[in-house]
């Protein structure tokens, strides 16, 4: 290991987990200068600490001396001065991917549900985490005495304005009324037993009401939302918001651009100024043109359900192939005649070898599963398209939600005698749709509740789908998008009964409180933690 005197060690310890080991974390450091540093460090001899040292804490151009003897000073002017050394310095070698190095965690407050599916499109470096509508109630107005969701500016200087409010208050007004009472419903229906605790009975019964409840929230909901993201990723994140044509994303990326300009100033600052208005200009003309185009065939229809479109014919010997690749010293093409000449049995064994016991859903088969490609267009409600818009290793685009592919009633309110007050709202909410839509056919989504269905596509492979559907075919998951997962899985196993074969995890059943066993088990859990660090 490379070794440092007494005095270099005391000026780098503050900025690093060790200076004894090869791998090290670094800390209390500015996110400009870790990318800085890092991008430096690609194109240098030197030891990263070496190159910390020399050209940054010791370096009289970035004159950051000051901040790096531990001497308190303002944190923009060290961001600052970093930018200035990244920009004359490191620019220069014209690699974007720098702008990875270096990141930042960000919070959205008071965003609308439509807004959180735009960012969350950006599914390459970007983490996110969202308030969830299935353990928090939305049934408390805002200070102004509002109930949250999103005045639309477009709308609300428009004539459409008291349509607007009067659908959206409708929505909020049904579904605080009905908590208390689907509540009492669940609780009589399930009562609790002497094996579960209050904490999980109440926490479970709070889940089935919003499960059953949430479709009346308008997609203008107010919500909140953190992740934490790459430069490189919010440079393309902005660009895009600022070209996409609603007031909320272009006033919402303003205000990122300029939170994130006070921590990674460099890799943000081009999203909108002159080489991202032209790459705004780029975005905002493949939308008017294919707008302009689709408009011919305008129409919609179409039923709920999952339809399989497309797959791979010969997926189950593309996954045998590139199982067998890493073992094998021949090319791709001699193995594909190995195995064509295997008899199914064979190729079973190879399948069964490759994904061999899994222990838990966690154990994914290896990367021959992404070999073999599926394609599936749904329909289903706009609450449940929401939690599988979250997974990120696959394609998926939506249509714009619209009310004319009808909306889904729980059946459990029906059965509890709410089901004339959930399709009023619903109703109000479709009527002030159609006045909308004419003069904003975008803006109308607003108005839209959950409930309603959105049609959509996914395109991913094997493997994802081991830990896609697995997932969300689990017993805690929302019975809307377990039947999603486990109806995919069934066609999956229709046409590669192989692959399927090892899908191990999938939960194919039903249950009345899809959340008790999940709380039970937190239960357990927080005994366990009680025992080993003390009440």
């Amino acid at each position: 290991m490379e070794e440092f005197t007494e005095d270099e060690r005391r000026l780098l310890e503050p900025f690093m987990t060790n200076l004894d080991k090869p791998v090290f974390v670094l800390k209390n450091l500015p996110e400009v200068v870790k990318g800085a540093l890092f991008s430096r460090y690609s194109r240098s001899a030197n030891s990263l600490r070496r190159v910390l040292l020399k050209e940054f804490i010791q370096s009289e151009e970035l004159d950051l001396g000051d901040f790096f003897k531990g001497v308190p000073k303002d944190d923009r002017i060290q961001t600052k001065k970093a930018e200035e050394f990244y920009d004359r310095v490191l620019v220069g070698y014209g690699d974007d991917s720098v702008a990875e190095l270096a990141g930042a965690h960000i919070a959205l407050e008071e965003i609308s549900i439509i807004a959180t599916k735009f960012v969350e499109d950006a599914r390459i470096g970007l983490s996110p985490l969202e308030k969830s509508t299935r353990y928090v109630y939305f049934d408390r107005k805002k200070e102004d005495g509002n109930w949250p969701y999103l005045r639309e500016k477009t709308l609300m200087d428009s004539e459409f304005a008291d349509v607007y409010a009067t659908a959206c208050d409708s929505c909020f007004e049904t579904y605080a009324d009905l908590i208390p009472k689907v509540s009492r419903y669940i609780m009589e229906k399930e009562p609790k037993d002497d094996q579960t605790s209050d904490r999980a009975y109440k926490s479970t019964i709070r889940a089935k009401t919003c499960d059953l409840l949430r479709g009346l929230l308008p997609a203008s909901t107010l919500t909140n939302m953190g992740f934490f993201g790459d430069g490189r990723a919010y440079e393309y994140l902005l660009t895009r918001m600022y070209a996409s044509g609603l007031s909320e994303m272009e006033s919402l990326a303003a205000m990122m651009q300029g939170e994130l300009g006070k921590v990674i100033p460099s890799f943000v600052k081009r999203a909108n100024n002159k080489y991202g208005i032209s790459m705004q200009d780029y975005y905002v003309r493949v939308r008017k043109d294919m707008n302009g185009l689709a408009g011919r065939y305008l129409g919609c229809g179409g039923n709920e359900g999952v339809t399989l479109v497309d797959y791979d014919k010969d997926g189950e010997r593309k996954i045998i192939i590139a199982a067998l690749y890493p073992y094998l010293g021949i090319p791709m093409k001699d193995i594909g005649i190995v195995v064509d000449a295997m008899n199914e049995e064979e190729k079973q064994a190879v399948m069964n070898a490759y994904i061999s016991e899994r222990g838990n859903r966690r154990q994914k088969p290896g990367r021959g599963f992404e070999h073999s490609y599926y394609t599936f267009d749904i329909v289903g409600n706009y609450g449940a398209y929401r939690d599988m818009h979250r997974h990120r290793i696959l394609t998926q685009q939506r249509q714009l939600l619209n009310p004319y592919l009808g909306y889904k009633l729980p059946s459990e309110l029906v059965d509890a005698g709410y089901e004339n007050e959930f399709k009023s709202a619903m109703e109000q909410a479709k009527n002030a749709y159609e006045e909308i839509e004419a003069r904003f056919r975008n803006e109308a989504q607003y108005v839209v509740p959950l409930a309603y269905n959105i049609r959509w596509y996914m395109t991913f492979n094997a493997r994802e789908a081991y830990h896609m559907l697995e997932l969300r075919s689990s017993m805690q998951g929302h019975i809307d998008y377990r039947r999603m997962a486990q109806e995919m899985f069934r066609k999956i196993e229709n046409v590669h009964p192989v692959i399927a074969k090892g899908m191990k995890f999938m939960d194919m059943n039903e249950y009345g409180l899809e959340r008790l066993d999940a709380e039970k088990r937190i239960d357990k859990k927080m005994e366990e933690i009680k025992k080993k660090y003390g009440s």
